[in-house]
């Protein structure tokens, strides 16, 4: 009996004896040093604006197309007996240079013709001079009094005159149907459609194609009555951009908004100006700028009116209520109503409420109010210590 009360109770005081020492260990611990945590005030970004002078921007965008385009027409009938290599879809061609031939045989026998008949009427104008000296003479000789006009044969002298003219207008004629047999090319520029072919026969007034002309290029811009606000019309060139892609890179062409259509689209409520570009396919200039080809579409920058103490800001710092958060000298908040003249899908313009200096904050600030108090970083090293001390602190708690 006594040795089962042995066996059992001394696993219990062992069990218990356990329990009392763990207790006395907890109770002996020293207690954690309580560290104070200061609370810091909102941390934001910002950034010093700058008053600026500059001239708007205007955006636009538009399709590149010549100025000048003609479809050729023929002023004579024939054959087509010869077209010009340029003269293909695509070919470029010079002033002057001849497009199409047409078969000259007949007008070369019209001028013929009308060369000797120019020599027959004036054959016959000389021989009435000859006759009109000779009647005069013949008349004094008989009579002293003065001879009268049909005697001297004026009114004869005055048809081989008249014959003589016509004949000389005829020739004339003749000349400019040879010469219109040689279609030649009225401008520098390229061939945009041809619509005959060797062998044809054309009858006069017929289509032989349709050229554009290559010294300028012309594209016309849609403006909103916003867009005329920061543009002047009246004045002689603005300025422009013009941007596009190109075999993967982007490229610049500058060109003058010359002027505008002058009549609000009935669509779509615009007015068009119209922008020139000078040698677009680079035929005169000797620099490796790409061309601008007709049909390209091209983005634009017209650089508009001038504008003095501007601040531009990224559009998102400005808050729907038309104002901006401004971190003062002694790092409170203080939200300032601005007025903006303009804004684009990237910035806003404004020209009051700011003054050169002034800290706008960046960052995104929960509930921002007048008075708040906000704190800058000075360095990336004093965020990295702020960071490990918050880490130290964290530590020591879960500890």
């Amino acid at each position: 009996m006594k040795h089962s009360l042995v066996k059992v109770g001394l696993p219990v005081l062992i069990i218990i004896a356990a329990v009392l020492f763990a207790m006395l260990m907890v109770m002996s611990r020293e207690a954690p040093e309580k560290v104070e945590q200061e609370e810091k005030a909102f941390l934001v970004n910002a950034k010093p604006v700058a008053l600026e002078n500059l001239n708007f921007k205007v955006e636009a965008q538009g399709t590149v197309r010549p100025k000048v385009q003609t479809v050729l027409s023929t002023q004579v009938s024939g054959k087509v007996v010869a077209l010009s290599d340029a003269f293909v879809e695509g070919g470029m061609f010079k002033k002057g240079d001849v497009l199409v031939k047409l078969e000259q045989a007949d007008y070369i026998t019209d001028m013929k013709a009308a060369e000797a008949e120019l020599a027959r009427v004036k054959a016959a104008l000389e021989e009435e001079q000859a006759r009109g000296k000779v009647a005069e003479v013949e008349w004094r000789s008989v009579k002293n009094s003065v001879a009268p006009e049909l005697g001297l044969r004026k009114p004869q002298l005055a048809e081989a005159l008249a014959n003589v003219r016509a004949a000389e207008a005829e020739l004339e004629r003749a000349q400019r149907n040879l010469d219109r047999t040689l279609i030649k090319a009225p401008y520098d520029g390229l061939v945009k459609t041809k619509d005959i072919d060797v062998g044809q026969y054309l009858t006069v007034g017929e289509t032989l194609g349709t050229v554009f002309g290559t010294d300028i290029a012309e594209v016309r811009l849609p403006l909103t009555d916003n867009d005329l606000a920061y543009l002047n019309l009246n004045d002689s060139a603005l300025p422009v951009s013009l941007t596009a892609r190109v075999a993967g890179k982007n490229h610049v062409w500058q060109g003058k908004l010359v002027r505008s259509e002058g009549v609000l689209d009935e669509d779509s409520r615009v007015i068009y100006g119209v922008v020139e570009v000078k040698d677009p396919y680079v035929r005169i200039s000797t620099n490796s700028q790409a061309p601008l080809r007709f049909g390209r579409f091209v983005r634009a920058q017209i650089t508009g009116e001038r504008a003095d103490n501007i601040v531009v800001l990224p559009r998102q710092l400005l808050r729907l209520d038309g104002s901006v958060i401004v971190v003062k000298a002694d790092m409170t908040l203080k939200i300032t109503h601005v007025n903006v003249v303009r804004a684009d899908e990237e910035n806003v313009y404004i020209d009051q409420g700011l003054e050169q200096g002034d800290l706008i904050a960046t960052s995104v600030i929960p509930n921002p109010y007048d008075g708040m108090t906000v704190r800058l970083p000075s360095d990336h090293t004093e965020q990295e210590a702020d960071t490990a001390s918050d880490t130290a602190i964290a530590r020591a708690g879960d500890e």
